[in-house]
């Protein structure tokens, strides 16, 4: 038996999901005619990985992301039985997945490499679009304000989330993790015209962590609260204290790192 991890991107608006699950009919993908799966990125990557195994193939991921949620550099391992070349384990299978989501790399590892415990960090990135009207060539793919936000502001707000915190205030309602503390390791905002790009660095995160801060930043950026108000939320630990979940259209997953031994490419495709 053999232990590969892949790397993959992918288009969020086009799944349910990472995570397998049935679907309604009306959003479930086809890979090939008379063929029908999950509407999850794991459906579609463990069909695939069939076509080229012989054999069902079940994997595991980095980060599980949400619906319309998506990916430039996620990580997945699997094992398998049968021996092929890395160019099977990306071309190969890269022929029977949908346009919307692509293998970019196949490394073999040992059998210590898991995709999931064994990641050192996790970097995600958020887009978000600042004009009067909705976007349109970027529809699904940035997020969207009609406000010009204060950044100074925003940046200022943002320091404090830089060390280990119970991140309560900023979790999912059905967020399963066991612990809400984090280490936020790097969270950085930068502007380039009407986009911004926020950057979180972390050990790992909870379910809607970022998208709850980007909302809450947003808020600040809007002069709706000043900047402190972000410590005190955090502090609060209170889910309700902080802003609405902001839109999964503007999120990136795009660096997952391990152990250098392991000699993973790191996997940043450009942002469009």
């Amino acid at each position: 038996m053999t232990r590969i991890a892949l790397g993959l991107e992918y288009d969020g608006r086009a799944f349910c999901g990472w995570q397998t699950q049935p679907p309604p009919l009306p959003i479930t993908l086809s890979l090939s005619k008379g063929s029908r799966i999950g509407c999850g990125v794991q459906d579609a990557l463990q069909a695939a990985l069939a076509q080229i195994h012989g054999a069902p193939i079940a994997t595991v991921v980095a980060g599980r992301t949400d619906a319309g949620v998506h990916a430039t550099g996620q990580v997945v391992h699997f094992d398998a039985l049968h021996a092929r070349p890395e160019s099977a384990w990306v071309r190969g299978v890269n022929a029977h997945l949908p346009r919307s989501v692509a293998v970019l790399w196949a490394r073999e590892v040992d059998a210590e490499f898991h995709a999931r415990f064994g990641a050192q960090e996790r970097e995600y990135r958020y887009r978000l679009l600042m004009r009067p009207t909705r976007p349109a060539i970027l529809a699904g793919r940035v997020g969207w304000v009609h406000d010009d936000l204060d950044v100074a502001a925003m940046q200022t707000a943002s320091r404090c989330l830089i060390g280990t915190h119970d991140f309560s205030a900023f979790r999912a309602a059905e967020c399963q993790a066991k612990s809400p503390v984090r280490e936020m390791r790097a969270v950085e905002i930068r502007q380039d015209g009407p986009m911004l790009e926020f950057c979180f660095r972390a050990n790992a995160f909870l379910q809607h962590q970022i998208r709850n801060l980007v909302g809450a930043l947003v808020w600040v950026g809007q002069g709706r609260r000043p900047p402190d108000w972000m410590a005190e939320t955090l502090a609060s630990r209170d889910r309700r204290r902080a802003a609405a979940t902001f839109a999964p259209d503007g999120l990136y997953l795009t660096a997952v790192r391990y152990e250098k031994r392991f000699a993973l490419p790191e996997s940043r495709a450009p942002m469009g």
